[in-house]
Formats: C-alpha cells, sequence, structure tokens
C-alpha cells in the first residue's frame, strides 16, 4: 500500500478495556504497510508497545505526519490541542460512549484507517480557540480549546456577575452560573445541553451561551469567528474558567479573559462517505426519514 502519511502517532485512552490490544493490532498493521510507527508514552508502557518507539505526547507534533486515537472525544480533545500548532492531522476511531468526533467504529477499524492512508478521505478543518487571562494588565495564564471556554460559579454557589463586550464594544452585562464561549465543534457539547445552537462543525462562527440566566432575556448569540470576546468578572469569589473541561483557572475579581480564533484550525480526517447530519441522527437519536 501506498500511503501519504510516511510517521503516524497511535494515541488510545489507556483506561479503557482491551483497547491495548486494539492499539498493538493497529500498530503491527501498520508497520506491516511500511509505515513508521509511534506509541504515546502515556497510553502504553515499553513493554505493551512492543517493538514500536514510545514517543512523549509533548513530542508528537515535530515527529509525526498524522495522529490516530483511539478513545472517545475527550481523548481526541486532549491531543489536538499539543498537535494544532504543527499542522497535523487527526483520525478518530471511537471507543468511548458517544463520540462526535472520534467517527470510526472499532470494527473495520483497519480497512478504514488502510482507504485514509491511501488518500481516501474527506478533510475538515474545525477552528480552536485562543485564551489568555489578564489580571492587573498582566497575562497569568493562556490554553487553547477545541471545544470551548467556559466560566462558572465555583463551590460557594452563588451566582456571579460579569460583562462581555466584541471587539471593544460592549455587548451585555450579565448575572448567571455562568458563561459557555464554544466553537462549532464543542456546539454539540456543554453548549447544547445549556440551550445553545448546533453550530455545522466548518462555520465560522463562536457562539456565547449564558448558563442558567437571571434573565430570561439572556439569550445564546453567535458571532463571527474573526471576532474578539472579552469577558471580564465583575462579581464572584470563587468563579473559574475552564478549557475543554481539561484545565482550569482561578478568577479573581476584574480580571479579564480575551478569547479568539487560533492561527491553525486542527484538521480532522474522516472516512469517504461520512456525513455529519447521519452522524447527529445517530448520535442524537433524531427521528429517520419515513419511507
Amino acid at each position: 500500500m501506498h500511503s501519504l502519511f510516511k510517521s503516524v502517532g497511535l494515541v488510545a485512552r489507556h483506561s479503557k478495556p482491551n483497547i491495548l490490544a486494539s492499539l498493538r493490532q493497529l500498530a503491527d498493521h501498520l508497520a506491516q504497510q511500511g509505515v513508521q510507527v509511534f506509541i504515546d508514552s502515556e497510553s502504553a508502557t515499553r513493554a505493551e508497545a512492543g517493538p514500536h518507539p514510545l514517543i512523549e505526547r509533548m513530542d508528537m507534533g515535530k515527529q509525526v505526519d498524522l495522529a490516530i486515537v483511539m478513545g472517545g472525544d475527550g481523548t481526541m480533545l486532549s491531543i489536538a490541542r499539543l498537535l494544532a500548532p504543527y499542522r497535523v492531522p487527526l483520525i478518530g476511531i471511537n471507543q468511548g460512549r458517544l463520540g462526535f468526533m472520534t467517527d470510526i467504529p472499532l470494527q473495520g477499524m483497519l480497512d478504514s484507517v488502510d482507504a485514509i492512508l491511501a488518500g481516501g478521505f474527506v478533510p475538515e478543518e474545525r477552528i480552536l480557540l485562543q485564551t489568555s487571562v489578564i489580571r492587573e494588565d498582566a497575562e497569568i495564564a493562556s490554553a487553547l480549546a477545541l471545544n470551548d471556554v467556559v466560566f462558572n460559579r465555583g463551590a460557594v454557589g452563588s451566582m456571579i456577575e460579569f460583562e462581555v463586550f466584541v471587539n471593544n464594544q460592549f455587548v451585555y452585562s450579565q448575572r448567571s452560573d455562568g458563561l459557555i464561549v464554544s466553537t462549532p465543534t464543542g456546539s454539540t457539547a456543554y453548549a447544547l445541553a445549556s440551550g445553545g445552537p448546533i453550530l455545522q462543525p466548518t462555520l465560522q462562527a463562536i457562539a456565547l451561551v449564558p448558563i442558567c440566566p437571571q434573565s430570561m432575556s439572556n439569550r445564546p448569540i453567535a458571532i463571527n469567528d474573526s471576532c474578539e470576546v472579552e469577558f471580564m468578572l465583575t462579581r464572584g469569589l470563587d468563579a473559574r474558567v475552564h478549557f475543554d473541561g481539561q484545565s482550569h483557572c482561578d478568577l479573581m475579581e476584574m480580571d479579564r479573559v480575551l478569547i479568539r480564533r487560533y492561527r491553525n484550525p486542527l484538521r480532522i480526517l474522516h472516512p469517504l462517505g461520512y456525513n455529519y447530519y447521519d452522524m447527529l441522527r445517530h448520535k442524537l437519536h433524531w427521528g429517520e426519514r419515513l419511507l
């Protein structure tokens, strides 16, 4: 088989039952096709990787042409943020419960991967959000997010108060449990559960979705992804900002958080025949077409 990708990194959710057997099966299969295989050191031990070299997750983007993620969307999110700066595309093999991004089933995994490596794929680019936390004019934290940046109240339990600006223009002040700033990818995650709209993945938009606002007139809005969003906490004793639900930063009153589209999109490779709306019907249990 002639592969468009000479080196492939494999990442797996280590806690899933039997995932190591599938990981080794895929690694051995790719190696037999003449592909250089690297296995993420957080996904397998030296003994579990067999003849395939281990690679630190932080270094994967520098050495591979493609990454294949075996797990759920959470695993996909964690590796996507590391690989986006290097423009390394991703393939997702679903071993999770829902899997909006990991769309290749475990059954038929080898045939699907072979077809993609030979050029039979549907590419899709997804935006990420770059976030800076500013305190007294100094940046105290920064992070990338593929799904969302979420502001919420902490353990104290009282609502937080904040102001939102878009391109330095005042939008609103709000008292609520928080705010979700979502990419189209994240529109089917926490934002959807909070009443936000589903955004087609390649749409150039960012959604602002309130979490339990005190005023029922506060509704989700979508803005162009070229805009910069500024969040300023005006009142809240135990507020936090979360990045893809996998890391966070504690906020103090008058902290500002700047959110903008990251310079590099994430490239996901889907198998031929992939249909976003078929996936939505299946995952969200929408009604099928009546014959």
